[in-house]
């Protein structure tokens, strides 16, 4: 059964993607709340609560077959500060710069031959572009410095789940390893490979642009469940709003969006939407609008900061309108979650663990299409080569042991 560590671990929704046939080895994050998550979901024997850079290389055990991290992405957000991951020698680490405690752990097994066989790592699509994508670059380069060639896709959680989610997958194998011709292209795909992603590559060292891997993913799939199917009409967790407060929500729309609300209730059906709290200019001034999405689809869930970015629904039916917070359990369904996940009880906790989560279904896609056919193709290449060593060894020695015999004579 192949093995991983799963750092900056949250509450396992890697873990969840990977699914049984994997065997997690050891987990990681320093935040309470997210390690209870997932000592409640997974047990407590692999997680340890703490800061990465007290990790020992001591703590993760035998050489694993896969080390993940989704590690922090306020630094290279779009709606963050920019501040990038900082040096890796440097003391100017950032939050994001975590990511160089775990190269930090790598090189450590490195040097011990515990390496894992294939590293994934899992940021916003922001990193691509940040700073002009020298932190892009700086991660590639890190992979090679490790002696691995590294490839990347991105993907939206929206073939999947109903939910805007797109994040961007590095994925690295060592340099060495030969890998089948089926899981790499000879150019970039549109949908896995998007133009941001190809502009990054472009800007890597000729060394790493060289190396890089184009993967297969093929065709994407379709997504089956739509937003109407996730939002209920009896949630837990939450109520649906006095009328007073939906009507205040309505009174804040602009012409366009109050349009579109016109148009769902003249269709009759139950139509299901999203509501957001924006700023937006006005006559000079800049006021507080509410603007409403009917296209299925939510957006890409955060970790709410105050009451105004908490996510919304909106659910019409003819001339009935109602507003509500999303459900902690319908957010937890819009990361592919089962309904068995056990969440915090507070609502503000359960949407810190996951906003801050990766989309399972996403994981499970690519466990299926690329990690595990990826080892298999490391392993059998090893066993091959291994194989022929072993031929060319007894080979010589028999070539030896007959001269041995010729002199004799």
């Amino acid at each position: 059964m192949p093995s991983y560590l799963e750092f900056f671990a949250g509450g396992g929704m890697v873990r969840a993607g990977l699914g049984g046939r994997w065997k997690c080895q050891f987990a990681n994050d320093f935040d309470p709340l997210k390690v209870q998550v997932y000592a409640d979901n997974w047990g407590e024997k692999e997680i340890l609560e703490d800061d990465i850079h007290k990790v020992e290389a001591e703590d993760l055990g035998r050489r694993a077959d896969l080390a993940w991290a989704s590690f922090p992405c306020q630094d290279l957000s779009t709606a963050g500060n920019g501040l990038g991951l900082g040096q890796a020698n440097g003391g100017d680490r950032t939050r994001s710069g975590t990511f160089w405690a775990f190269i930090d752990l790598m090189k450590e097994l490195k040097a011990t031959g515990r390496l894992p066989r294939i590293v994934v790592l899992e940021n916003v699509v922001g990193l691509l572009t940040i700073n002009g994508g020298e932190e892009f670059k700086a991660v590639v380069a890190a992979l090679d410095r490790l002696g691995m060639r590294a490839g990347a896709v991105v993907v939206d959680a929206r073939h999947f789940v109903p939910q805007s989610r797109q994040r961007v997958f590095i994925i690295a194998v060592s340099k060495t390893a030969k890998i089948a011709d089926a899981l790499v292209r000879d150019e970039p795909h549109p949908t896995w490979h998007p133009d941001p992603l190809v502009r990054a590559v472009h800007k890597l060292s000729g060394k790493c642009r060289e190396q890089w891997m184009w993967l297969n993913l093929g065709a994407a799939p379709e997504l089956k469940k739509t937003l109407n199917k996730i939002v209920k009409s009896n949630p837990v967790g939450v109520d649906w709003h006095p009328p007073a407060e939906t009507k205040r929500l309505v009174g804040m729309m602009s012409d366009e969006n109050r349009k579109k609300l016109a148009e769902a209730k003249s269709s009759g059906k139950r139509v299901v939407g999203t509501l957001s709290l924006r700023m937006r200019p006005s006559n000079g001034r800049t006021i507080q609008r509410t603007e409403v999405c009917f296209r299925g689809l939510a957006g890409c869930l955060r970790t709410p900061k105050g009451g105004g970015s908490r996510p919304r629904v909106i659910v019409v039916k003819g001339a009935s309108v109602r507003t509500r917070l999303l459900a902690p359990a319908e957010a937890a369904a819009l990361m592919g979650l089962k309904s068995k996940y056990r969440l915090p009880d507070v609502y503000e906790h359960a949407f810190k663990v996951i906003g801050d989560g990766v989309a399972v279904p996403v994981v499970s896609f690519l466990r299926g299409k690329l990690l595990t056919p990826l080892l298999r193709s490391i392993k059998k290449s090893r066993a091959a080569d291994d194989s022929k060593a072993r031929r060319v060894a007894r080979g010589s020695s028999e070539r030896k042991r007959r001269g041995q015999l010729e002199l004799r004579v």
